[in-house]
């Protein structure tokens, strides 16, 4: 089910006369606006990959994925019930957190047809208890009602590779590695590995040399 905030994005894109949920090459587009194809993704950016690799060969596209920085927790006592409580989540993305969607989307981006951009954006999300017995999978046992988006911080817009190194909160070295990388963000050595991953497969950073073991990178143009 379309949540608030999907309907909400999608109007902000869709100004002036732009056009909502066209069938287009057997795909349904969210916004065209002046010729340019909008999809907002909520989900995994790997789930339209392909869709949009498709669409690259002949439009112009742009991929809007949000990053919630600011959640208000909503307790209901049942769908569409009376509000038991409210907290603000402790958990709140940020621009770094790109990157655990771009290691998916190598293929795709960088693209001359493709701009991808991220509001960050406060949401409230309203909830309620789920019914029947809690699976082993599951983090939790209550189900979203909907998500309504409350104001959007700033866009971040992503056109090239070079705009990629605007995700890292710092400056990095001539030459680096996952372990700078980590030191620079305050993040594990894991999401620093994924962040150099994606620099590499992107195009922003190329390998220049191994100090033991460690492989070295550097921005392309500054070698």
């Amino acid at each position: 089910m379309e949540t608030s905030l999907h309907r909400q994005l999608k109007a902000l894109y869709a100004a002036g006369d732009a056009q909502l949920e066209v069938p287009l090459d057997d795909f349904r587009i969210d916004v065209i606006a002046d010729g340019r194809l909008v999809e907002i993704q909520h989900g995994k950016l790997a789930a339209i990959r392909d869709k949009i690799g498709r669409l690259l060969e002949r439009h112009q596209v742009t991929v809007v994925k949000p990053l919630i920085v600011r959640k208000t927790l909503v307790r209901l006592d049942g769908p569409g019930g009376r509000v038991v409580s409210q907290r603000l989540s402790p958990r709140r993305s940020r621009p770094l957190d790109l990157f655990h969607e771009l290691v998916y989307f190598t293929r795709v981006f960088p693209h001359p047809r493709l701009t991808l951009e991220a509001p960050l954006v406060e949401i409230e999300e309203r909830r309620y208890p789920g019914h029947g017995r809690r699976r082993r999978w599951r983090r939790s046992d209550h189900e979203i009602e909907d998500q309504q988006l409350i104001a959007v911080e700033r866009t971040i817009r992503l056109v090239d590779r070079h705009d990629l190194l605007s995700l890292i909160p710092g400056s990095l070295p001539l030459r680096f590695d996952s372990a700078a990388i980590a030191q620079i963000a305050s993040v594990p050595r894991w999401v620093a590995q994924r962040v150099v991953y994606c620099l590499r497969k992107m195009g922003a950073t190329r390998e220049v040399g191994k100090v033991g073991n460690t492989r070295q990178y550097a921005i392309r143009g500054f070698e």
